[in-house]
């Protein structure tokens, strides 16, 4: 079985994105180097190998352990489709453990800073691509969308009416998420605006300066000049308003299931992350109230 197949699989039947299946692409060619380099080519993989790339990615290559862990995760996931089709008997990436990650919590604005940043962007809308970054901060906050969520936002994927959006996650699974009758109605100016600027509608909502489609690197230059100017965090990517979102919807009494479902998480572990955050401001709170803290 080819490494073609596989990312055909990946694609076709597992509806991977194609950001994802890059990724895959990219990681399995690096152990293929890594074999070649090796010379062991005709030499039948064992986990001893599999070790062995990892010791070389993070001693040589100064790779972080968390990109070492996806890159054995795409190894595992190959060799298990391999597995599956009879083309290997064992999976020498299984049982092989993976690196220990520092356990950092997400970082995210302050409610104080969130609302000033909105209000100020809001009040300096001039002209339709002022209005657009400012809904495209508005709905990463707003909703928790990831970056690639909001580039492939359509205007069919809006409901007026029951006020949510459709989203495409992951694996191409479609949630509803709320959205308020204020953000709705900033939208529809929005879609007038770019309507008579460029006599006609695009498919996307968000599109660049000239008319065409975002990209990656436009939504993340767009959210980082507002978060320098409203925050003093180390990151100030679109995923710190998502981490945003989630925390603050903790702190005022969301239940930790109904956060997992609007963020499109496949299990609980990834969504209990936000707790710190929550006990941190807890822990803040206690400081700043208790007589004798």
């Amino acid at each position: 079985m080819r490494l073609k197949d596989f990312l055909n699989y990946l694609q076709h039947e597992k509806r991977y994105s194609d950001k994802t299946v890059i990724s895959y692409k990219k990681d399995l060619q690096q152990f293929q180097d890594f074999i070649e380099s090796n010379l062991l080519v005709n030499t039948e993989v064992t986990s001893k190998h599999v070790r062995s790339w990892m010791v070389d990615l993070l001693n040589n290559k100064k790779l972080a352990p968390s990109s070492i862990r996806r890159k054995l995760s795409s190894l595992n996931t190959y060799f298990n489709w391999l597995l599956k089709h009879e083309a290997i008997k064992v999976n020498p990436a299984k049982g092989v453990a993976s690196l220990k990650l520092p356990q950092r919590a997400p970082q995210y604005l302050s409610n104080l800073s969130t609302d000033k940043m909105i209000k100020d962007l809001q009040l300096e809308i001039t002209n339709w691509y002022d209005r657009r970054n400012y809904l495209l901060i508005e709905l990463l906050y707003n909703t928790g969308i990831r970056r690639q969520e909001l580039i492939e936002l359509k205007w069919n994927d809006i409901d007026s009416g029951r006020k949510f959006i459709t989203v495409l996650g992951k694996g191409k699974k479609e949630r509803h998420i709320p959205i308020s009758q204020k953000l709705i109605e900033s939208i529809e100016i929005y879609k007038k605006e770019i309507q008579e600027q460029f006599l006609s509608l695009p498919e996307q909502i968000f599109i660049t300066d000239k008319g065409t489609k975002l990209y990656p690197k436009f939504v993340y230059n767009v959210v980082k000049r507002y978060l320098t100017r409203y925050s003093t965090l180390q990151k100030r990517s679109p995923h710190v308003l998502r981490h945003t979102f989630a925390t603050h919807l903790l702190n005022n009494g969301a239940d930790l299931n109904d956060i997992k479902e609007l963020l499109g998480h496949s299990s609980l572990a990834s969504t209990q992350v936000y707790t710190h955050n929550s006990i941190e401001d807890l822990k803040n709170i206690y400081k700043q109230a208790h007589p004798k803290s």
